[in-house]
Parts: structure tokens; sequence; C-alpha cells
């Protein structure tokens, strides 16, 4: 079978579903390749880099839909070219159906199958799969890049012989793959960078990235849960959104840029950043919303343009973020397709096995054998939410008092216990052991004792310099070691030469620990 890229009829667009690079991996799949003339040359793929990697050149798009038996693109398709799809045909490419149902039931009506990418489920087994999140994540990063080409000055802050210069003030607002990639790019440039998102479990890996989390007051019962709708936070309720406007109008006047990535697929994207807070922040401040195809989270959004604010601050639009980086955005929903031909040709035979019966190609199919098959049913692999803290009984002072004489109770028993068993290994030792023995093996068991209590009771955080101690008690035994190594009896050689390697191990290993764990507080 042979797969195919046409180019990308979209005025703007300069992506191409199939690279160089993808084209080989396809190749190994058992598939012959091609694609139309031109269609990577926006994205830095000339014709005669395909043709090295041993991909036919077409002339036209109509030849390439009549060669080709799976057609790969990038947007979703027009109408034009979904008549030009044959029966039996796969197309794969992001497709939308919940909005462009008309397409949906024309390819249906001309017995095509459709695998649109942006419904691939959001399954750990799909990831390599999920172009949304390739192309979201290009976008976070990009929209930072454009935030900084309309900044009137720099993300970090200097100080020079001309002047002191203030970082700038970053607010990211959500916390998805699109988010954290702006929050990665905009702490790597040096800004002070804060974030929001209504799931407050990615407050770690917020403040991980060197963002500051913006926290909100609220109770249980106000908190969205973001595994109802596959990952992404579903709308909150009215009172959550009153006190998250309040803390946006707060901060609002401190802030230079903000980038807004709240949006749920085939959903408005909801409001989030006022008129009335642009208005606040300072002249030459920078607004980027990775929303505006939906609406936008901003209220002064246009859709695909850059405007100006009457107070003189940026507000951009653009639709566009991933095609502006074509040759990265073309080289990752290259690998995305290849993947999702992988699970089609389970055989590497070089033939579609269209099995509806696995969660992934289910979820992703819209039309299939003459039928529409969306909206997919829930995948069998559900995603795990996120479980409420219940919150914990209150006790009364005297349930409190009772609960702490158990407790100490039950731990005096356990160590009564210990004792009385020790006490009696140590007696039945020394009905055959000579005194001499006994001295030692007493000293001993008291030091492991006591040398474990000590141990036992050290923070975390002091294991470091606790290994240098050990180092050092690894020293004495050598030393013990060594001078019995000379003795005359094989059992003491050989226990003395155990001693000093082992010994010897543990005060590599430990300088070895230690070094690569104070290496992570040094900077390179």
């Amino acid at each position: 079978m042979k797969i195919g890229a046409p180019k990308e009829v979209y005025e703007d667009e300069s992506r191409v579903a199939i690279t160089p690079e993808s084209a080989g991996h396809l190749q190994k799949l058992g598939y012959d390749v091609a694609v139309e003339a031109g269609a990577g040359a926006k994205s830095g793929f000339t014709d005669e880099a395909y043709r090295a990697a041993g991909v036919e050149i077409v002339a036209g798009a109509a030849q390439l839909y009549k060669v080709a038996d799976v057609v790969a693109k990038v947007r979703p398709p027009s109408e034009d070219e979904v008549k030009r799809l044959e029966h039996g045909q796969l197309l794969i490419s992001f497709f939308y159906p919940a909005s462009n149902e008309a397409l949906m039931e024309l390819a249906r009506d001309k017995g095509a199958s459709v695998i649109a990418m942006d419904m691939v489920p959001r399954i750990s087994r799909a990831q390599k799969m999920d172009a949304l999140s390739s192309m979201a994540n290009i976008a976070g990063y990009r929209a930072v890049i454009e935030a900084g080409n309309n900044f009137g000055r720099f993300f970090t802050g200097q100080v020079t012989a001309a002047g002191k210069v203030p970082p700038a003030k970053v607010l990211v607002v959500g916390a998805g793959v699109a988010g954290l990639a702006a929050i990665g790019t905009s702490t790597s440039l040096g800004a002070i960078t804060y974030a929001f998102d209504v799931r407050p479990e990615v407050a770690e890996q917020i403040e991980s990235m060197g963002a500051e989390f913006v926290f909100l007051e609220f109770d249980d019962s106000e908190l969205p849960d973001g595994a109802e709708t596959g990952g992404y936070a579903p709308p909150s309720s009215p009172e959550f959104q009153a006190k998250q406007l309040a803390k946006f109008r707060e901060i609002a006047p401190d802030i230079d840029i903000v980038i807004t990535t709240a949006l749920i697929p085939n959903r408005p994207a909801p409001l989030l950043w006022t008129k009335d807070m642009v208005e606040m922040m300072k002249p030459g401040s920078v607004i980027v919303d990775l929303a505006a195809e939906r609406g936008g989270n901003c209220e002064l959004t246009v859709k695909d343009e850059r405007i100006v604010s009457d107070n003189g601050v940026v507000v951009i639009g653009y639709t566009d973020f991933a095609s502006r980086m074509a040759t990265q955005s073309s080289t990752l929903y290259g690998n995305n397709i290849r993947h999702m031909m992988a699970d089609l040709t389970p055989e590497k035979d070089g033939q579609v096995n269209h099995d509806m019966e696995d969660d992934v190609i289910r979820g992703a199919t819209i039309t299939h054998e003459g039928v529409v098959t969306f909206p997919p049913p829930p995948p069998k692999v559900a995603a795990i939410a996120v479980q409420k803290k219940e919150k914990p009984k209150e006790l009364t002072p005297e349930e409190i008092r009772a609960n702490e004489v158990a407790a100490f109770k039950a731990q005096t028993k356990q160590q009564v216990g210990l004792i009385a068993v020790g006490a009696a290994l140590l007696l039945a030792v020394g009905l055959v052991a000579p005194a001499s023995f006994m001295q030692h093996f007493i000293v001993f068991v008291l030091s492991v004792f006591v040398g474990f209590q000590v141990i036992w009771n050290v923070s975390h955080s002091l294991h470091t310099p606790l290994m240098a101690v050990t180092n050092a008690i690894s020293s004495i035994i050598i030393l013990g070691a060594v001078i019995q190594i000379g003795s005359s009896s094989v059992i003491v050689i050989i226990l003395a030469a155990l001693s000093v390697f082992m010994c010897g191990i543990n005060i590599f290993g430990g300088f070895l620990v230690t070094r690569r764990m104070l290496a992570m507080f040094q900077k390179s």
C-alpha cells in the first residue's frame, strides 16, 4: 500500500504531514511513500530531500489522491479534498468532527475511513500519537518568543553600567502542555514567572519548573474535576470563576506579559482576562491568547490579528503558532503519524489493519466502512481521577489523650517484648561462650542498638553529612582489619580481608554519592 501527503491548501499553513525522516520509518513498515511536489517547501524539506529518502514526488494533489491508499494531512480537509476520497481510502489528519459534521458525513458517503488526530485518546499508550500535545508544546514555546518580540524590554533582570533593568513578570494561565512549555521557556529566559491552573495538583509541576503557583482560597465543592474531560479542566462553578477573576484583577497591574492557554476542544474558550484587566496593565505589556481560535480567553482578542488597546497593551490572537515553527512542527507531527501507522500495521507488511477493538484506533476513528463512528465510546483504560482528601475527623481533647495513652502502651509493650527476647538470646549465648567473647559481644550489641536509634532519627536532609561520618567509622574498621590480616589464623585473615573489601566499597561509594548530591546544588 502507498501513503501520501498532499500540499496543504490552507493559505498560511506551512506544515507537512510526512517528512523525509518519518518517510523512512513508514517504509520500514512496508509502505511506499509519496508526497505532492513542493509539499514540504515551506517546512524546509525540498523535493530533492524526499527523493533521497526514497519518496515518490507526485505532480499534483489530484494525482496523489488517486495513487495513495492512505492520505496524511495536517489541517482538516476542505470539501473539495473530501470529495477526492475514494471508497476504502483512509484519511489521517486533524478533523475536529464536532465542528465539521457535514464533512464527516460526506466522507462517510464516499466510503472512506477517517482517523482524526485530534481525537486520539489521552491515555498513556497513545502519548506517542498525541498530536494535540505535540502542537500545543510548540505553541506554548512560540507564544513566549512572540511575546518577547513584542515586548520592549529584557525578560531577565540586569545590572549594567548604563543602569538597572528589572526582570519581566510573566503570568501563564493554564498549566496544560502549552502552559508548561510556556513556563519552561519563560523561566529559562530569566523572567519572574507566575502560573495559574484550576487544578491545584499541578502546583508541584509548576514550582518544579521555577515558577510560582498563584493560589486561590476555595472550598472542595467549588473545585473542578479535571478527569471528567480527559485531562482538561472542565468549566468551574460561578463562585470559583468570580474568585479567579478577582485574583487576576489583583495581580494584573504588576504583570508585564500574560499568556492564556485555557481551552477545551470543541468548546468556547472561557473568558479569563477582561477588558478592565487589560486597562489595569502598564503600556507596552503583552497578552498572547492561545485560545483565540475558539473566541479567546481575553475579551479584546481578535482572531489571527495583533491589536493594541487604548492604553498601549499588545493583544496577540494568532492561531498559527505551530505553523510559524513549521520545521519543528512537521517533524513532531510526522512522528505522530508514523506511530499511528505503526499501530495500524502490527505485522509491518504494508497493509492497514483497522482494528476497531483497539482503544486508540477506535477512539480516533470518526468514519469507517460507511458508518459515522463519532463520538467514540469511553476508553477501557480511563484516566485516574485525583482522589480528594477527606478532612480528618476532629477529635475532642479526651479522645486525643486516650489515643496517646493507647499508642504509648502499645509501644511500651513492643519494646518490653524485644528486650525480653534479646535478654533470652544473650543468656543462651552466655551459657556456651567464653567470658572474653561475651564482653566484646555485649559491647557490639549495644553499639548496634545505639547506632540504629541515632541513624533512624536523622532527618533525610542530613543524610549527606551522616554519610561522611559512616566513612570515618569504616576507616576505623579498615585499620583494625589491616592489623588482623597479619594473624596466623586463616579464618581471621579471610574475615579481615572481607572487612577491608566491604568497608572500601562503603567508603568509595559514599564519597561518590556525596559528590553527586552536592553537585545538584552547584551551578554549572
